[in-house]
């Protein structure tokens, strides 16, 4: 998995576009931000998740999810070690945030 490819999956993803946030590319739907690129360093992506989700992927594979640190990480945000994760995972892990963050009517579409 790489920047290029987590960039591509999350833009693929119906209304979503690209911003960025504090000097770090994220990406958004309906303007709220479910994951982010760079940060805390390159290599890496954030998924917004709810703290079960986020315990579920980290769990499936503890080398590429783990807990942002502090409170935004005990209420969801997930970090992706990208050249650890696999490709399936973290479109599973991305198509999941943009359902948490997506408008309702849109999410259920």
């Amino acid at each position: 998995m790489t920047a290029a490819d987590f960039r591509r999956i999350a833009l693929s993803l119906p209304q979503a576009s690209e911003a960025a946030h504090m000097g770090h590319p994220d990406f958004r739907v309906a303007g709220r931000i479910f994951a982010t690129l760079g940060h805390p360093r390159s290599g890496w992506g954030m998924v917004k998740l709810t703290p079960e989700q986020q315990g579920f992927f980290v769990r499936a594979q503890p080398a590429a999810f783990m807990p942002v640190d502090g409170g935004w990480g005990r209420g969801g945000a997930t970090n992706v070690r990208l050249r650890t994760a696999r490709k399936g995972a973290v479109r599973e892990a991305l198509i999941t945030a943009w359902r948490n963050r997506a408008p309702k009517r849109l999410a259920d579409e």
